[in-house]
């Protein structure tokens, strides 16, 4: 007979929020990365039949590499941009959280990548004992708020766009994050709930 093993299910332990609630942790945050590129998907949309809908590319295949947390309490959002990512990214990404959030314990949930378990950030995190990571079990991004953010993002000013420049994107994309960030409330029920 096979054995059961229970899957860890991570909001069922409340022991977090509780912590939060109680003040033994000051900020939770959800950290996740995501890539806009310059060829973007048609989303589900509307057209007449027979005259099925076209967006233009230029085809070069252009991304912007985003960094970003959400604030579980307030709904505040942090997004950094970056043309590649690595551990130094983040290493540099964490450093500003850190200047961001200066003081109390900060948690933050984040998926198993590699970059997130890189040798060069071990050091960094032995000195920097107020930011600790705790990592989501593998293959759940159902798990990680900031996802929904993604895809709020690139539904609500990516897909189904045609950007006739490249910086047209990082335009498009930062108007989204300071929109989001004078609607926590809202941002807060759709992410957080």
């Amino acid at each position: 007979m096979p054995i059961k093993r229970n899957k860890p299910n991570f909001w069922s332990n409340w022991k977090l929020k509780k912590k939060l609630v109680n003040g033994e942790i000051e900020h939770l945050l959800f950290e996740d990365e995501s890539t806009i590129r310059d060829y973007q998907a048609l989303q589900a949309t509307w057209f007449p039949i027979g005259q099925q809908k076209k967006i233009k590319t230029y085809g070069k295949h252009y991304s912007v590499k985003l960094t970003g947390i959400l604030n579980y309490e307030t709904g505040a959002v942090y997004v950094e941009e970056s043309d590649t990512f690595d551990a130094k990214v983040f290493q540099g990404f964490l450093e500003n959280v850190l200047k961001l959030y200066p003081t109390g314990i900060i948690v933050m949930v984040l998926d198993n990548s590699r970059v997130h378990h890189a040798k060069i950030l071990q050091d960094f995190l032995r000195r920097n004992v107020r930011l600790r990571l705790l990592f989501l079990p593998p293959y759940s991004p159902n798990l990680n708020a900031i996802e929904e953010l993604w895809k709020w993002l690139k539904e609500t000013c990516v897909n189904n766009v045609f950007f006739s420049k490249y910086y047209q994107i990082k335009i498009a994309v930062r108007t989204f994050v300071r929109w989001v960030n004078t609607i926590p409330k809202e941002t807060i029920d759709r992410l957080c709930l």
